[in-house]
């Protein structure tokens, strides 16, 4: 069904752009025909770069999933830039017409659509190019590194100042690999944590194909471990089991529906993980009793969770602080209203009902590498009693 909305959804808007921007700018004959065919092979591209990697493999698709991926988010622009002129477009009918008693083919009236095309295709690609290359720059940028103090009830005082970091969304694949997981590795232990949190999100793809690729990450170093939990994408692939051994072999130990306590002195606080939403499809959702079971009273509970929309049930459980990403900050504005239309949050700490939410904003991006108004980030939380 996804694909199939998919589909039907960049059917429609290629039809859209080609009819504004090449059928309207053009007269029939051989420029139409080069520039329709041009059109056709970044639509094609597109399609490649969605769907064909499952078949090459991650590492054989960057030469067509880069241009392919990257046309995805100048046509998103060059739809939102073109609908955005359609009023101007509208206001200036009457002048586009002319004279009322003119011919439809009148050369005047023919000129003057021509020219208000032209004019509105040219503003809507000078638009959408600046948008694009500067999103292009932040999303390849190293991540913003953002340093969050969270204040946790019954956090006893021997973990002032314990420092968590969150980390998400590396989404290793066609346009991301090695080099993305070791900036992102060094950059974590820079901040010399504590504690390591992956919040999922981190493949696309098999161990035999990205296992080069994620790597690196057993190079993360922090007193306490790092710990991880599925995100949606751990379950687009075809083992996610394969996957979570990996993880342990990395020395990243999965919380599968499961909790730890952490230590320091006779202090304790409970870290607990759940895994991902999209796990139902195989029998493998968030089990909120099996994660929580036999928690300590003694301090507060943190709770891994790729979606913050699952940020509820944990308020229910009586969960102190839940740790999420999977929204990319929304990625690429204004898309992030579609994405805060199903999340109770995009990026950055909030409150529901006495539980408090941090969501980052993720290390890496998917689809279109761009990232307008969202840049990406590691957070690393400050704990405070």
């Amino acid at each position: 069904m996804f694909i199939v909305i998919l589909g039907t959804v960049l059917v429609l808007m290629h039809a859209y752009l080609w009819k504004r921007l090449i059928k309207d700018t053009t007269r029939p004959g051989r420029v139409r025909w080069i520039l329709s065919a041009a059109f056709a092979g970044l639509a094609g591209l597109l399609l490649a770069a969605l769907f064909l990697p499952r078949l090459t493999g991650p590492a054989d698709a960057g030469w067509y999933a880069w241009p392919g991926y990257v046309w995805f988010g100048l046509a998103a622009y060059l739809l939102l830039a073109l609908l955005v002129l359609e009023p101007v477009r509208l206001a200036l009918r009457r002048w586009v017409r002319g004279d009322a008693a003119a011919e439809p083919e009148d050369a005047n009236v023919l000129s003057r659509r021509l020219f208000l095309a032209r004019a509105s295709a040219v503003a809507a690609g000078a638009a959408s190019v600046g948008l694009v290359g500067v999103g292009t720059a932040t999303a390849l940028s190293p991540p913003d590194v953002l340093r969050v103090p969270v204040r946790l009830r019954n956090l006893d005082p021997a973990f002032r100042g314990f420092r968590v970091a969150v980390v998400s969304d590396i989404h290793l694949g066609p346009l991301a690999g090695r080099a993305h997981t070791e900036r992102i590795v060094d950059m974590i232990n820079e901040t010399g944590p504590d504690l390591v949190a992956i919040v999922g999100d981190v493949v696309d793809g098999s161990v035999t194909e990205l296992g080069p690729a994620a790597a690196p990450l057993g190079d993360i170093s922090a007193r306490e471990g790092a710990f991880f939990v599925t995100g949606n994408h751990e379950y687009f692939v075809d083992d996610t089991l394969e996957w979570l051994r990996e993880m342990e072999r990395l020395g990243i130990q999965p919380l599968r529906n499961e909790n730890t306590v952490v230590r320091r002195g006779g202090a304790v606080f409970n870290l607990a993980g759940v895994n991902d939403i999209a796990g139902e499809r195989v029998s493998d959702g968030p089990d909120f009793d099996r994660a929580l079971r036999g928690v300590s009273s003694a301090g507060p509970t943190v709770l891994l969770a790729h979606q913050p929309v699952l940020v509820e049930e944990a308020a229910a459980r009586g969960v102190d602080l839940q740790l999420s990403g999977h929204t990319h900050g929304g990625q690429m504005w204004p898309f992030h209203y579609l994405v805060r239309a199903v999340q109770p949050s995009l990026a950055g700490l909030s409150t529901v009902d006495d539980t408090q939410l941090y969501v980052t904003r993720g290390a890496g991006f998917w689809g279109p590498p761009v990232r307008i108004g969202a840049p990406p980030d590691i957070t690393v939380l400050a704990l405070e009693p």
